[in-house]
Parts: C-alpha cells; sequence; structure tokens
C-alpha cells in the first residue's frame, strides 16, 4: 500500500502523507497557508514531502552519482575512510556494525546497508585538499572518486539552507516569531549519511531488514530517496506499515524524538524503517538514500515550547541537553567496531 496524497497550502485536511509545495513560503505569496498545512502533516503523520524547495535537480544528481562511485569501489578501498572511533559518527560505517532498532530494545541482527558519514561541513574550507582528515570537521574523506568532496560540500550547503527555511516555517506553524528556532541552530551543521542498500545476493537471516524499525533522534530528518525496490516505510496511526514512494525533486522530510519532546508531541516522531527488496524483484534493487539529519546545538536545552502546554497539556518531558541525548542514542545503536 502506497501512502502519498497532495496537500493544497490551505485545505490540510488529508489522509496519508501529504506533498507540500514550499513555493508560495519562498516566494512570499503565502506563507502562514504553506505553515499552517506543514504543521498539519506534521501532527498528522510526522512526515510531510515536499516540492518546491528551490534545490537545483542537477546538483542533487551529482552529490548521488559521486556517493554511488565511492560504493563501487573494492571494500578494502572503502575502508580507507573508516575511523576505528564510532562514537565520532564520521566516515565509512561497513555492514555489520549498526542496528538502528536497538535503540527500541530490539534484539535483531545487523542492518543490511553500509554508510559514508560527515557532519558539519559547513566548517570545511572548499581549497582543502580533496582527501584524508579535514582539520576543522574531523570528517575523514576518501582518495575516491575525486569529485566527491566538492559533489557533498556543495549538497550539505543547500540543505543547511533548506533546514533554515523548514525552521522558519516550523515556527509559524507553531505560533512563534519566524526566527524562533534560529538561535538554537546557530553554529550547528547536519549530520550527512549517504546510505547504500547494496544488491541482497544472500536472503536475509530472520528479522534482518535494510534499516531496522526506529524513530530518528534529532530535528528534521530531510531525506531523498530513489525510487528502487524495497524502501522507506512509515507505520501509520491505524497500525499498518505503508510503502513511502519516491517524488520527482522532492524530499521526505520527518520528525526527530528531541523536535517531538520540543512540541509536547504535538508533532508526531513516527516510527520507520527500510524494508527488504522481494525475492522475486525484476531488476537491480540496490539503493542509496542520501540523509540528512538536523539537530539543536549541542548545549542546547530542549524543554516544552510555550505554544505547546496549557493546563489541560502540561510538559510531558523533563527538560533534556540535545546533544547528550543524540549521543545516547548513537551509542546504542552501534553492535561493532568499524576497524581499519
Amino acid at each position: 500500500m502506497s501512502l502519498i496524497s497532495s496537500l493544497h497550502p490551505v485545505h490540510s485536511q488529508q489522509q496519508g502523507i501529504p506533498c507540500l509545495d514550499l513555493t508560495p513560503f519562498r516566494e512570499g505569496t503565502d506563507p502562514l497557508g504553506v505553515a499552517k498545512a506543514f504543521g498539519a502533516a506534521l501532527e498528522q503523520v510526522g512526515f510531510v514531502i515536499v516540492t518546491g524547495h528551490g534545490i537545483p535537480e542537477a546538483l542533487i544528481q551529482t552529490a548521488y552519482e559521486s556517493v554511488l562511485a565511492f560504493y563501487d569501489l573494492p571494500l578494502e578501498q572503502k575502508m580507507q575512510a573508516a575511523i576505528p572511533d564510532r562514537v565520532k559518527n564520521r566516515g565509512y560505517l561497513p555492514i555489520g556494525i549498526e542496528s538502528v532498532a536497538a535503540t527500541r530494545g530490539a534484539e535483531v541482527p545487523y542492518d543490511l546497508c553500509e554508510a559514508l558519514v560527515f557532519n558539519d561541513l559547513f566548517r570545511e574550507d572548499p581549497q582543502r585538499p580533496q582527501a584524508g582528515l579535514d582539520p576543522d570537521s574531523g570528517n575523514l574523506w576518501p582518495t575516491h572518486p575525486a569529485g566527491l568532496r566538492a559533489a557533498l560540500l556543495a549538497y550539505d550547503a543547500a540543505l543547511l539552507r533548506l533546514t533554515e527555511t523548514l525552521m522558519r516555517i516550523s515556527a509559524l506553524a507553531l505560533d512563534l516569531p519566524e526566527t524562533y528556532f534560529l538561535p538554537f541552530m546557530e553554529g550547528k551543521g547536519g549530520v550527512l549519511r549517504a546510505v547504500h542498500y547494496p544488491e541482497q545476493e544472500v536472503e536475509p537471516l530472520p528479522g534482518q531488514l535494510r534499516y531496522g524499525a526506529h524513530s530518528d533522534y534529532g530535528g528534521f530528518t530531510l531525506l531523498r530517496q530513489d525510487g528502487a525496490p524495497g524502501g522507506l516505510q512509515v507505520y501509520s496511526k491505524s497500525e499498518e506499515w505503508i510503502d513511502v514512494q519516491a517524488v520527482p525533486n522532492s524530499f521526505v522530510i520527518n520528525v526527530g524524538d528531541l523536535l517531538a519532546r520540543w512540541t509536547n508531541d504535538r508533532w508526531r516522531s513516527t516510527l520507520h524503517r527500510v524494508v527488504n527488496p522481494p525475492r522475486e524483484a525484476f531488476g537491480s534493487s540496490r539503493r542509496l538514500s542520501l540523509v540528512y539529519f538536523t539537530a539543536p546545538r549541542d548545549d542546547a536545552w530542549i524543554e516544552c515550547l510555550p505554544t505547546c502546554q496549557d493546563e489541560n497539556h502540561p510538559p510531558r518531558y523533563a527538560p533534556v541537553q540535545a546533544g547528550e541525548y543524540i549521543r545516547s542514542k548513537l551509542d546504542v545503536s552501534m553492535i561493532g567496531e568499524t576497524g581499519q
């Protein structure tokens, strides 16, 4: 079953995952209409698909193709970009060391994916050498392919700008001043995870998925997915796993745990997973997702927003420090060492 519906900025009472055009906000023709529709989607589902985001498709495609070229390399070459200290959440993460379902207490085999992870790319000087350890961000760049760093720096910069747009929309949706969230995000970049789900030549173990059932940890997640078999599913209010199909030139946006806590669960941090392709799937089932995780700065204290509480809705969570909370989740998800 597929769960995608269109969403007009003013009329937002739709079932499923709405698809919302951000153009009226970006151009200033109907910012409040977009904000109301955006907030309604996150209250109902916790997910929204956005178009009209202003990021050129060519820029996205260049990043996608560069990452795919990295994953075409032999394992021993990819491992040169692995950082032994897994807590840094950087570098190459091979198959076999991560189980995100463990963050919810599930005892299942490791996830059937590999990832290339970068933090705070906005800190990096584009003029520095293209490979090796970057002194400003701590990211470890592979030697190949040659254009990877430039492509991902440009992609990350575009996603950082889109994040600011989403936080402005969020503030209006929650009856706050438009710039309310910006100080909480100041000096904080996103985490870019390029996640590769290879062909499954061997049948998965019982309970083993491409990415286990989980909720995200921080603020918004911005996902660029492709249409290969074996993709994203969302757990709906009707307690069904629903396929989220790829929409051309769009991003899938969802709420993380910290943002849900911030809004007193007014916005839903929804359970989701990446399933295995059918064994009888025709053609290639190889899949690549570019995932951009956002969060408030590490030292920010997250407590219930003033517009999300009243006498009948007191705060449900104690204040928590953003960086501490996310690190605790990452630590639980790692079940093995990267090594070198």
